[in-house]
């Protein structure tokens, strides 16, 4: 697992809650996952998914997408990146936006 927001209370608004990287091997147990397929974490609740794609825009190889039912009024939603810690960031920057 990766924790790449800073820690806060529990007082503290969802959108600033630790963000947590877990394989989805380890997060969903049933299923075949591979190692590229990772859930996002916040107060212990699934809110989005960072994966390995086969169907992306050319050099952009990762996939990240809010959960359905986090949207909120977070845009954008999705999106894609050339790298693990690009496609971190920028599911980041959409998560704090509340």
């Amino acid at each position: 697992m990766t924790a790449w927001v800073n820690r806060v209370g529990p007082t503290q608004p969802a959108a600033q809650a630790t963000l947590i990287l877990k394989r989805a091997s380890a997060s969903r147990p049933s299923g075949e996952w591979n190692d590229d397929d990772f859930d996002v974490l916040a107060n212990g609740d699934v809110v989005g998914r960072i994966m390995k794609a086969a169907t992306v825009p050319v050099g952009m190889s990762w996939m990240w997408t809010l959960g359905f039912g986090h949207h909120a009024d977070r845009t954008p939603t999705h999106g894609y990146a050339a790298t693990r810690e690009a496609a971190m960031a920028a599911f980041a920057k959409s998560w704090r936006r509340e």
